[in-house]
């Protein structure tokens, strides 16, 4: 329970900056889930595991202490940062084999990949935004996509 809570006051400010909704009471303590509303459900392509979600403030929370995914993609629009649930997504090795293609999810994604060099290429409403990643295999690493224009 200890960690959680660090890993929720360390992460607040930067979830804060993303658009993220709040998920601390001004006590700290986690707010219950409303397990009825989350819709959330693990599920494998091409032998790579994944959760995609973050829809409303219960899913968001649960997305959050979701474990054993080491790569974390939070999608957005504007300089808010307001959170977009319909986003294609293609994860390929750094020589450009697709490992994972998934449509209109979001506005997270968490990923269980070997360590090793990847590029997410992400699709929504015409536009292309690419950025690369190196995952170690020991830490996860957040990739924040962003369409500024809309």
């Amino acid at each position: 329970m200890i960690s959680i809570r660090v890993f929720l006051l360390c992460a607040l400010p930067g979830l804060v900056l993303l658009g993220m909704p709040a998920i601390v009471s001004a006590a700290g303590e986690t707010e219950p889930i409303n397990q009825e509303a989350v819709q959330l459900s693990p599920q494998t392509q091409n032998g790579v595991s994944y959760l995609t979600g973050g829809i409303g403030e219960d899913e968001t929370r649960a997305m959050l202490q979701a474990r054993g995914y080491n790569l974390h993609i939070v999608m957005s629009v504007g300089a808010k940062g307001e959170y977009v649930p319909d986003v294609d997504i293609t994860i390929q090795k750094a020589g450009g084999e697709s490992v994972l293609s998934l449509t209109q999810v979001g506005p997270m994604v968490y990923v269980k990949l070997p360590a090793g060099k990847y590029e997410i290429v992400s699709h929504r409403n015409g536009r292309e935004e690419r950025q690369s990643v190196v995952l170690s295999g020991e830490a996860s690493e957040t990739v924040n996509v962003n369409w500024k224009g809309e």
